[in-house]
């Protein structure tokens, strides 16, 4: 007897996301988001992409290792990280996108919450604003999105990076999760921006316990009740070096096995620092009937 199809799973499962100039489709295998940090301190590659020709070099690398998306950064957003200014974000991001825009076909991500350096990435070409505030950040942010057409990402996140670790709290974190991200989509509706435009994030390792980040994992599917296309960024993080009982070691396999399981609850992208890892292990899942048909 064959296993339920995602759509006999979840009938509210958004197979399609509209960006700023193309549309992206889903099927059975999730998207790969590859993650471009052009940062001195991000939590796992922090300094070794940091300068423009490394981190055209990456994303390079990342689109031959067959990645469908690139989000690049210029802020850390790890716990306990320093802001920067707007000046030395665009610094950052502005001659990366402006050079990757004439390389690479696949849609360009901007992962920030500040309006200046969103526009100044769309203006370079960039297809996404990927923010992890949700579009609170920045007050301009909202009508910026909405006049650009952007595909958008809304993350979920207790607090702010400077606080988010100090004591996270939930009595139920996946329906809190849930209920937040759908206030944000409909806030993000009556602001002018389409919800065909609009991708979910639960925000893995943002404002969350190493349990709270677990009890999210085995409940993404949860999320499609939302009828948008979910995004997860668990790549690297903390809690896989706590699951695993050492918290030095290499989290790579531990972050592919955590991206079979969000196969399986047919979450439609994931971000990762490691595309090639990742995607081999998903061909292979699904030959062998790991992901059920579409």
């Amino acid at each position: 007897m064959s296993s339920p199809s995602l759509s006999e799973r979840f009938p509210r499962r958004a197979l399609s996301w509209r960006l700023r100039t193309r549309m992206l489709h889903f099927s059975r295998r999730p998207l790969l988001m590859g993650i471009i940090n052009v940062t001195p301190d991000s939590f796992s590659d922090g300094g070794k992409f940091f300068s423009v020709e490394a981190a055209v070099e990456q994303a390079l690398r990342l689109v031959e290792e067959g990645a469908d998306l690139l989000d690049i950064g210029g802020e850390s957003t790890r716990p306990y990280s320093d802001p920067i200014s707007t000046e030395d974000e665009l610094g950052r991001i502005t001659p990366v996108f402006e050079t990757l825009a004439n390389r690479v076909s696949i849609p360009l991500s901007i992962d920030t919450s500040k309006s200046a350096v969103a526009r100044a990435a769309l203006a370079a070409g960039a297809e996404i604003i990927n923010d992890v505030t949700a579009l609170t950040g920045d007050a301009a942010m909202l009508q910026l999105a909405a006049e650009s057409a952007a595909g958008i990402c809304a993350m979920h996140m207790q607090g702010t990076p400077q606080t988010m670790q100090d004591n996270p709290h939930y009595d139920d974190v996946v329906r809190e999760v849930r209920d937040y991200l759908g206030s944000r989509l409909e806030a993000l509706v009556a602001a002018g921006i389409a919800a065909e435009r609009v991708c979910l994030d639960p925000g893995i390792g943002f404002g969350k316990t190493h349990q709270h980040n677990l009890t999210l994992m085995a409940h993404c599917e949860g999320l499609h009740e939302l009828g948008r296309p979910l995004l997860v960024g668990h790549s690297r993080k903390g809690f896989l070096g706590k699951l695993l009982g050492d918290e030095q070691a290499d989290r790579t396999s531990a972050t592919v096995g955590a991206a079979l399981s969000l196969a399986v609850q047919g979450v439609q992208v994931i971000r990762v620092h490691d595309v090639r890892g990742v995607r081999e292990a998903l061909l292979a899942f699904e030959a062998a009937g790991g992901i059920g048909a579409s």
